[in-house]
């Protein structure tokens, strides 16, 4: 049996073993370790050289030492060298191990408190996101809404009103919205960060080519597809609106028209698709919007909210109201069941034109464009002006909100295209697009991992890097509308040359 000295790592001459910690020593080492600290050199635990207990083994036959010469001396003197380097060999191991457990130990504190931050830094981010949706901005002069026990125009004789009455925001109606931002919001911090796994990945998307084109939608004697909307719930089910004052329900996988809707007296500027519903939405420079049923072909309920002519429509998250936009300077919240404007508000100190309107994700907040560059933050309970976005020059066209509900894109007659921060309610990125570039139309895709930009051509960005994977000029006019498929297997646009277009792999 082959015996090694816990110390020199060598076989001792001399073999004893300590009773504390089981380990083996050289007597000599041990002893003068003990001597100096008094303790086991494996545990630290208080030993005594009486508590050594010798191992007897056979040594082999050793000549006996010289004497009376210098030799013994020199040997000696090696020899406690030799000790003490090995004592102190075994000191610096120590002090190694207890060096690493010490790291060990403060790596984990470190990401213990990492991970702390990272988690209170979220909290302040949602504090503050809320704050900025409760809170208009001080300084900014509050909107006047229209009385709601007034009616913005009547005919004479008791005649039915061009301009719905407005009922009014209820208590019911502000707890509803309330109640389904809540539920946005906790759905939204569930999922947290994470893509999904079905999306496509930026270098798959990149690979995409046109794979069919339909011309046949509209009228060709008045050319052009103005509006495009995908059905949320079902993707291959795709809306536009058309110079032709037409609606069209169009059929993606069957590649036919479900339906032609019929009743704007002039072009159709914005189209939304129900997710949960067989109903569709419309808005014209007729000043009227209209809710379709798709099954049915025929219009069931027209809302007359403007004077104008309504530029901007958008569906909240509940499904059961409507945001507009109009050129007479005023967006109204609309129910789209009763027909009824609940709600009607313009910013007198700004006097100008809305150019376009979009819910955000949680639907207590929106933005609206105008045409003089600006973008502002609407507070829907509220109905007050709680930030504005200035930067543009020109008309803004399109706007859009990123899915987590942190991003704002803005695109304006000025060949640019703007990234917002509503935490912080700045300007983070700006993408400066060709000369004479015009932006049409803006989209993120449901994830909020690409943005789509349609305009003088189809350009997609990958968010965060905002980088371009795609770029396509297929249409010979103008891009107006851009929409991505379920989980971006695809992706569509409308155009001038009235044509809608898939893309794919």
């Amino acid at each position: 049996m082959s015996l090694v000295c816990a110390i020199s790592n060598e076989v001792p001459e001399h073999p004893c073993v300590s009773p504390v910690s089981n380990q083996v020593f050289e007597r000599r080492l041990i002893e003068k370790y003990i001597a100096e600290n008094g303790t086991d050199p494996m545990n630290g635990q208080p030993l005594s050289e009486e508590q050594l207990v010798d191992i007897k083994v056979s040594h082999p036959i050793r000549p006996k030492a010289p004497s009376a010469t210098s030799i013994p001396a020199i040997l000696k003197s090696l020899q406690d060298e030799w000790d003490a380097v090995m004592l102190h060999s075994f000191t610096l191991r120590q002090q190694l191990q207890t060096t690493r457990q010490e790291l060990s130990h403060a790596l984990y504190q470190h990401d213990a408190a990492c991970r702390v931050i990272a988690r209170l830094t979220k909290e302040v981010t949602a504090a503050r996101e809320a704050l900025a949706t409760l809170k208009p901005q001080a300084g900014l002069v509050a909107p006047q809404a229209v009385p709601a026990s007034q009616p913005s125009a009547a005919g004479a004789g008791g005649e039915a009103m061009d301009i719905s009455e407005q009922v009014g925001m209820t208590p019911e109606i502000i707890q509803k919205l309330q109640d389904k931002a809540t539920i946005l919001t906790t759905e939204r911090k569930k999922r947290g960060k994470t893509v999904p796994e079905e999306l496509v990945r930026a270098e798959d998307l990149g690979k995409y080519r046109q794979v069919a084109s339909h011309a046949g939608l509209h009228s060709a004697s008045v050319p052009g597809i103005l509006a495009l909307d995908l059905c949320p719930s079902d993707t291959s089910k795709v809306l536009t609106g058309g110079a032709d004052k037409n609606v069209v329900v169009f059929d993606k996988n069957e590649e036919q028209i479900v339906a032609t809707l019929k009743g704007h007296t002039k072009k159709v500027t914005s189209v939304i698709y129900h997710p949960s519903q067989s109903v569709v939405f419309s808005a014209s420079p007729d000043t009227t919007i209209r809710v379709w049923s798709v099954t049915g072909g025929n219009c069931v309920q027209v809302v007359r909210a403007h004077e104008a002519g309504v530029t901007g429509l958008s569906l909240h998250a509940t499904g059961d109201y409507l945001l507009s936009s109009s050129e007479d300077q005023y967006w109204a919240f609309s129910d789209i069941q009763t027909g009824k404007v609940l709600t009607k508000v313009t910013d007198e100190s700004a006097g100008c034109a809305l150019t376009c309107a979009q819910f955000h994700p949680d639907g207590l907040i929106f933005g609206t464009g105008t045409a003089d560059s600006q973008i502002k933050i609407w507070d829907l309970k509220e109905r007050t002006n709680v930030a504005n976005f200035p930067g543009h020059s020109g008309p803004v066209t399109s706007i859009a909100f990123s899915e987590n509900g942190y991003y704002l894109a803005t695109g304006a007659q000025d060949s640019s295209l703007k990234l917002w921060d509503l935490r912080k309610l700045k300007n983070f990125k700006t993408i400066t697009l060709d000369n004479n570039y015009e932006v049409k139309s803006l989209v993120f895709d449901q994830s909020g991992t690409y943005l789509a930009v349609g305009g003088s051509d189809i350009r997609v960005y990958i968010c965060k890097q905002w980088s371009e994977v795609l770029n396509f000029t297929e249409h010979s006019g103008l891009v107006t509308g851009v929409a991505f498929g379920e989980n971006a297997r695809f992706l569509s646009s409308s155009g001038m040359d009235r044509s809608l277009k898939f893309y794919s792999l």
